[in-house]
């Protein structure tokens, strides 16, 4: 969602690159938490948005009815594809951890602005000038040397990598998809109704799918809240927070440093040491992603 610049003071632009700096670290420790939690994909991702919708409802669902009652039909049903969407995001990321790196998967799937600008010239033949399309080819290129390294280890690590890819997608197909939606209604009632819809959806599949959704220990329930808490709400929140008072491109390539972030926090709490390959690899992901975000700062 676009929003209208607030008024920056010198207090309110220090507030504001705190805030940043608190959303990157909290979505980076969003693998570390997946990681500790000992429960399916499905579960993991159903009681994500189940918490984070449960937060949320008391404080903003008078606000969101309304916004849902003014929105045309055509709007409810792309928020409910929107909604789709996020919850197979979640549910493709957080199983790429199961076969893969932290490393690897958190690099890949923050490659989403790529196919974000991708599906945006294919859609609606959105102008891909030539930083643009160079930024595309090295984040391929980049993805290409991760998931040639992921196939050197195993043919198990390269199935994670393309989780995380085709996770990735999933985001910037919600990202466009959603994006007229979210400039005709206000930030939180839309992550309210877009949170809530993925839960109803989750628990559905988790249940489809035989996995059970209770009877798991104190750790996994700990570190399940842990998701929803830190990453989801927190990060997010504070994410979107900054993006009113500073530069959009400043925030989106500060966005970056969450593959860094869990990176880091990969090795040190997990002991998960990442290859020459991913390294390598990661470099050219964030610099091809650099590149889209330079020249189309706001897809995002």
């Amino acid at each position: 969602m676009l929003y209208p610049k607030a008024t920056v003071t010198g207090a309110s632009q220090v507030k504001a690159y705190l805030t940043l700096l608190v959303g990157v670290v909290a979505m980076s420790f969003a693998s570390i938490f997946i990681r500790l939690a000992g429960a399916p994909p499905l579960v993991i991702a159903a009681y994500r948005m189940t918490i984070a919708s449960a937060v949320l409802l008391p404080i903003t669902s008078r606000k969101s009815i309304k916004a849902l009652k003014e929105l045309p039909r055509a709007d409810l049903l792309i928020l409910l594809l929107s909604s789709a969407l996020l919850a197979v995001h979640f549910w493709l990321w957080i199983t790429s951890l199961s076969y893969t790196s932290i490393a690897s998967s958190v690099i890949l799937v923050a490659s989403h602005p790529v196919f974000v600008a991708i599906i945006a010239y294919f859609l609606w033949g959105e102008r891909l000038t030539k930083l643009m399309v160079l930024g595309v080819a090295v984040a391929f290129a980049g993805a290409v040397l991760i998931n040639y390294g992921g196939f050197a280890l195993s043919k198990t690590a390269l199935l994670g990598d393309t989780l995380a890819v085709l996770a990735a997608i999933a985001m910037g197909a919600y990202l466009i998809i959603g994006r007229h939606v979210r400039a005709r209604i206000d930030f939180l009632s839309y992550v309210t109704i877009i949170y809530t819809c993925a839960a109803v959806f989750l628990p559905i599949a988790t249940v489809i799918a035989g996995r059970r959704l209770f009877t798991y220990s104190s750790q996994t329930y700990l570190m399940l809240v842990l998701i929803a808490l830190v990453p989801q709400l927190i990060g997010h929140s504070s994410i979107n927070f900054a993006v009113r008072l500073l530069p959009a491109i400043f925030v989106s390539v500060a966005i970056l440093g969450e593959p860094v972030g869990a990176t880091l926090l990969g090795y040190f709490i997990l002991s998960e040491a990442p290859t020459m390959n991913e390294v390598a690899g990661g470099i050219l992901v964030l610099a091809g992603i650099f590149a889209v975000l330079r020249k189309n700062p706001k897809q995002n």
